[in-house]
């Protein structure tokens, strides 16, 4: 089974006050939980994939989340913003443009 979208929810955990910061100092738990709960309440379970991650890079913009296979980042993603990822980017195919940082 090929899914239409796999989200990459980083869900990297740094000790507070680290230089760089982290998106799980950020919120990214409820973020990623979410994600599993529209995945659930919409049953889109073989079309899109969400998996929980580590570092992806730009600590300064978490949560990061991103979708493939158009590749879009999304950044400082709150949990209210997640139905809106599902309901433009995932279901109409046209990212969220206030989220993105590349």
């Amino acid at each position: 089974m090929k899914p239409k979208h796999h989200v990459f929810v980083c869900m990297n955990q740094r000790p507070p006050g680290h230089p760089r910061g982290s998106c799980g100092t950020a919120g990214s738990r409820p973020v990623m939980d979410a994600f599993a709960a529209e995945l659930e309440k919409r049953g889109l379970f073989e079309q899109v994939f969400v998996t929980g991650t580590f570092c992806m890079g730009p600590c300064d913009q978490g949560p990061t989340v991103v979708v493939y296979p158009e590749g879009v980042w999304y950044g400082r993603v709150k949990p209210e913003d997640v139905g809106e990822i599902f309901d433009r980017h995932l279901e109409k195919g046209e990212p969220v443009a206030r989220l993105r940082i590349m």
